[in-house]
């Protein structure tokens, strides 16, 4: 006989286990669960892939809480401590630990330690609670709320937004907050001079030590007794229930009385992968890049190619070999773009073949030469910049400067926040191959750059510091307008002249470049020393230049105010009062220095300048806007690579006009076209006009030539005039000349035959 349906969830219903509520051991402090009678008694501890428990001061701690897009629902009632965070910022990864054992110390904690009631524990007590949210995976609940940059930590009281947490981002103050809002809801329950703080990671303190920096607060010791004894009285009644409630019911009918069973979990940490396991470039289709590379925090070094692109298969070996190379240390792929044209199109590719560094959501294209050592060299900058920023004190950034040519070096203190660091993350990718990016709150490091506002960011080349001065709080997150100063700072004083780097070095600015050669060892250091120290003294005496300018333009704006006030004349000392001095207007051609590899790019070099390293070390101030450079002194000498070789030589080219004749870096035909087409980018209207001048000569002499031609032509073919004449050509005699014969009624050949 078949039971109804409903009479099975019936049955279904009566006979489910039912489980009490967990209560707390006094003295022991340790979480208890309770076992039923039912084959296998349920555990605490996560199946394998579930949340993991932790353990605190002996009580197990179950997962934090992790919001999803049920929001409004979640923290609708009581009081909800939320971490807003994204899994590609690194500053979330930092805090998670410190967020952790913030809960875990509180979830712990026994405001009334007399109480063993386990509605006197933390989260019933004060209805207080700690969870998170994924804003990369419900980032329309982050934008509903106003959250736009991560970590942010909001507090909400029966699902209203309270306040923000802009403290310090350490336990401290993350519990010195908590603390506050407790006191807020339970007055006089918190201890006076506040908590004894765990250390970062720890599974235990001792709650009844003494805080390690006494807090002064006026709490009310009387009213938080008060509320204990009101807060026991109700827990009394809650747990005032038949014994038979307590009990557990079997599915045979049996009644078995509550056990207790402490769970224990004890699972090995997760190993974390290796990259590029096999040593070699692993093909990616849509689904494995995004799986492996857009969504993971690894770092990659994806190549886009087509097979049928010639460049693509010569660096085929190359980057295979990269593969080998850099096993164990860095993911290389590969994306045939031809079988993965949808992916491409999103990546946006626009050649091949392209090369692209991967890590964290961010990307950075690699525009260097395609040799093995340059992949690999590459390779290396691109692991160690794509680390977190590093946080350096004084001695380490020492040691730093002994290998390092640039460094940047970004100022922060207790006051920094999410917002700055975030802007600073964004352009470290930016970095590779340029300069290390470093990060300090170093007392000694900001009394020797002079810091006295926070945060700052500060370029060290060669131990001369660069400051950027945007020091309002929207410019220093504005992560565009700091990658622009750091492109404008970021060479060496002296660099070394590239493929990849020649533009940025040699536009828009004369150069001091010396040809060395590295089979001279000697000598080539000896010059690049001389080069340097000429460059440094250049760009001291630049400065004073500059610093004189300047305080000559001050000193005539304070002789006109003087000099209105002398006079009474009010209009007059307030339009001098309204003088700006803006030196950008008095901006000079910018001088640069830098040096090239004679041997590897002589071909370049004797057509371009004439000069041949095998005959020694040379130097070239170059003029790239104009196509011309200088590689001789006053006296008629070659420049050498030689500190007062190049200072007695630069001033007298860079004056204006010139004071020493240059040469050209192009045929003559080319440098009247670079002329005419420089005329027309620097007077945009009289070129217009040129080219119709020119236009309008060329048609009126080109009709006289036309009317010309028809005149002549008019001459030799037309016959005499007469009634029917024909025109037509005769030769006359032996001498052959050609004459014209009418043609009239009786005279003449009018066949138009050649006699």
């Amino acid at each position: 006989m078949r039971l109804p349906l409903s009479a099975y969830v019936l049955s279904l219903f009566l006979f489910k286990p039912i489980f009490a509520l967990p209560q707390e051991q006094s003295g022991a402090q340790e979480a208890v669960s309770i076992q039923t009678a039912s084959p296998k008694a349920p555990s605490t501890a996560e199946d394998d892939g579930g949340p993991k428990y932790t353990r605190f001061n002996g009580i197990e701690v179950p997962p934090m809480k992790e919001l999803n897009g049920d929001f409004d629902k979640d923290v609708k009632e009581g009081y909800w401590f939320i971490k807003y965070h994204s899994p590609y910022c690194h500053h979330c990864h930092q805090i998670a630990p410190t967020w952790q054992t913030l809960y875990e110390f509180y979830y712990t904690s026994n405001p009334i330690s007399q109480s063993q009631s386990q509605l006197n524990s933390f989260h019933p007590y004060y209805d207080f609670h700690f969870a998170s949210i994924d804003c990369v995976a419900y980032g329309s609940t982050c934008e509903a709320h106003g959250v736009n940059s991560y970590p942010t930590f909001r507090l909400y009281k029966n699902g209203v937004f309270e306040k923000k947490f802009a403290g310090t981002r350490d336990l401290q103050g993350l519990s010195h907050f908590v603390e506050e809002v407790l006191e807020s809801i339970k007055p006089g329950s918190r201890p006076k001079e506040g908590v004894k703080l765990p250390k970062v990671g720890a599974s235990g303190v001792d709650v009844n030590a003494k805080p390690d920096q006494p807090v002064a607060k006026d709490k009310d010791a009387a009213a938080g007794a008060a509320a204990g004894q009101s807060h026991n009285e109700k827990a009394a009644q809650a747990v005032a229930k038949p014994s038979a409630d307590a009990a557990t019911t079997t599915t045979t009918g049996k009644v078995t009385q509550p056990t207790t069973e402490i769970a224990k979990v004890d699972r090995p940490p997760k190993k974390a992968s290796i990259p590029n396991l096999l040593g070699n470039s692993l093909s990616l289709s849509a689904e494995s890049f995004q799986k492996l590379v857009t969504t993971t925090q690894d770092a990659w070094f994806v190549k886009f190619y087509a097979p049928w692109c010639h460049h693509c298969q010569a660096m085929a070996a190359n980057w295979a070999q990269l593969g080998r190379e850099m096993k164990g240390k860095l993911n290389i792929g590969e994306v045939n773009c031809d079988a993965e044209t949808r992916l491409c199109k999103d990546v946006r590719i626009k050649g091949f073949p392209t090369i692209l560094f991967f890590k964290g959501g961010e990307r950075v294209e690699y525009d260097g030469l395609r040799g093995l050592g340059d992949l690999i060299d590459f390779s290396k900058k691109a692991l160690d910049v794509a680390d977190d920023v590093k946080d350096v004190d004084a001695a380490a950034f020492k040691k730093m400067e002994e290998t390092e040519e640039v460094i940047f070096l970004y100022f922060f203190d207790h006051a920094t926040t999410s917002e700055d660091f975030t802007a600073i993350d964004r352009v470290r990718l930016s970095l590779i191959g340029h300069g290390k990016l470093v990060k300090t709150d170093d007392p000694i490091l900001a009394d020797r750059f002079k810091i006295s506002t926070w945060p700052r960011l500060v370029v060290s080349r060669d131990g001369r510091p660069s400051y950027y001065n945007a020091l309002a709080p929207r410019d220093m997150r504005d992560y565009r307008k700091i990658l622009g100063w750091m492109k404008s700072v970021w060479l060496p004083i002296v660099p070394e002249l590239t493929a990849s780097n020649s533009r940025g070095i040699m536009d828009g600015k004369y150069v001091v470049l010396g040809v060395l050669s590295r089979n001279r060892p000697d000598e080539f250091m000896a010059a690049k020393r001389e080069i340097k120290n000429a460059a440094l003294e250049w760009m001291d005496k630049e400065t004073h230049a500059f610093q004189l300018e300047r305080q000559e333009l001050r000193d005539a704006k304070q002789l006109r105010i003087e000099e209105a006030e002398d006079r009474g004349d009010q209009r007059a000392l307030n339009a001098a009062k309204g003088i700006r001095i803006n030196m950008e207007e008095l901006k000079r051609k910018e001088v640069g220095f830098a040096w090239i590899d004679g041997v590897f790019w002589e071909r370049w070099l004797r057509t371009t300048y004439g000069v041949d390293v095998k005959d020694g070390e040379r130097v070239i101030i170059n003029d790239e806007e104009n196509r011309r450079y200088w590689d001789t002194t006053v006296s008629g000498n070659y420049i050498m690579p030689s500190r007062t070789s190049i200072l007695e030589t630069l001033p007298k080219v860079v004056s204006s006009p010139p004071k020493l004749k240059p040469k050209s870096t192009t045929s003559s035909i080319g440098l009247l076209l670079f002329e005419i087409r420089k005329a027309f980018h620097n007077h945009p209207y009289f070129g217009f006009a040129g080219v119709l001048a020119a236009l309008v000569t060329l048609s009126i002499w080109g009709r006289g030539r036309i009317r010309r031609g028809r005149g002549v032509a008019g001459g030799l073919m037309n016959g005499s005039s007469g009634h029917g004449g024909v025109g037509f050509f005769k030769l006359d005699g032996k001498e052959g000349g050609l004459s014209g014969s009418a043609g009239s009624h009786g005279g003449g050949n009018q066949n138009g035959k050649v006699d």
